[in-house]
């Protein structure tokens, strides 16, 4: 009787994975740490389901603003909500590294918020300054996230839902549903000031990500010349998930034909795409542009008036 080989773990992917949950993990200690250190003592809301949270909590504190219910609670049961009809409605599309994100953001906004002394960073008298700083850790924060596959879930999975049946862009419901969020904030904090500043900390986020992530609505298209062009299409297929095309071309100089991947690709891939041709062939003639406007299947829809 013959026995099953047992599978082969390839370290290198396993690396990456080690790699990527603890950049997930210092970008969502930074989003919790602007929440709890800047935000909140300032009596200001977000977007998201951490601006749920913090409307939740101000609702339900005494008049000195202690007592009501963490962040954390609330930001773990709204996502639980949006986890349960997200996997009803669009099916099992959501990986591990957002169940993972979810329940290490609801933690640690609960543990700093119990522990982290509201007079720590000594900004709750000055909102525009708390806004900005607290808006654009929290960026940096979700851009780290982002940058390895991670997500934040929350008023992502509704703009998903939504998304399904009405042909709205998912940037526009996501803008729209935190506008919302941090309008009704009015009716608890009851200070139209704080709720200016919401925008402030909205603004402040989306330019942090998109600063951080080197604008990821664009994309790249990554040209390379190289002997190994086989194995580097291979590797990019398989690892990136993105298709290649190979070129045929003729160095002038040397009259020698020769071969050319050609790949495009999200900005926060092209990372990757590197470290394939660095590992396959570091004498390889790479060159970058960046491309907007990419439709077809793995990137944006072509829709038309």
């Amino acid at each position: 009787m013959k026995t099953l080989p047992k599978p082969r773990i390839d370290l290198r992917d396993l690396r990456r994975e080690i790699r990527a949950y603890i950049i997930i993990s210092i970008g969502l200690l930074m989003y919790s740490f602007a929440w709890t250190a800047l935000l909140i003592p300032a009596k200001m809301v977000g977007g998201g389901t951490g601006g749920i949270g913090t409307i939740v909590y101000y609702a339900t504190s005494n008049a000195a603003g202690q007592g009501g219910i963490p962040v954390g609670v609330t930001y773990l049961v709204a996502n639980i909500i949006l986890l349960i009809f997200g996997f009803w409605i669009l099916g099992p599309r959501f990986g591990a590294k957002t169940i993972y994100a979810i329940a290490f953001t609801s933690v640690m906004l609960t543990l700093m918020q119990e522990t982290v002394p509201p007079g720590l960073m000594g900004l709750a008298n000055d909102k525009l300054l708390s806004a900005i700083l607290g808006g654009g850790l929290a960026g940096v924060g979700i851009g780290m996230c982002f940058s390895v596959g991670g997500s934040s879930g929350g008023t992502d999975i509704l703009a998903m839902i939504i998304n399904k049946y009405r042909n709205v862009s998912l940037g526009k419901l996501i803008m729209l549903m935190d506008v919302v969020i941090i309008g009704c904030s009015y009716f608890v904090l009851h200070d139209l000031a704080s709720v200016v500043y919401g925008y402030v900390i909205l603004f402040t986020m989306g330019n942090a990500i998109d600063m951080f992530l080197s604008g990821s609505k664009s994309s790249s298209q990554i040209m390379v010349f190289s002997s190994k062009y086989e194995e580097i299409a291979e590797r990019i297929i398989h690892e990136v998930h993105r298709g290649a095309t190979i070129l045929d071309a003729t160095g002038w100089y040397s009259k020698a034909p020769q071969k050319v991947v050609l790949v495009v690709c999200r900005r926060g891939e092209a990372s990757g795409i590197y470290r394939i041709i660095k590992e396959t062939d570091p004498k390889a003639f790479i060159t970058q542009a960046s491309v907007m406007g990419v439709f077809g299947e793995g990137f944006d829809a072509l829709k038309t008036k």
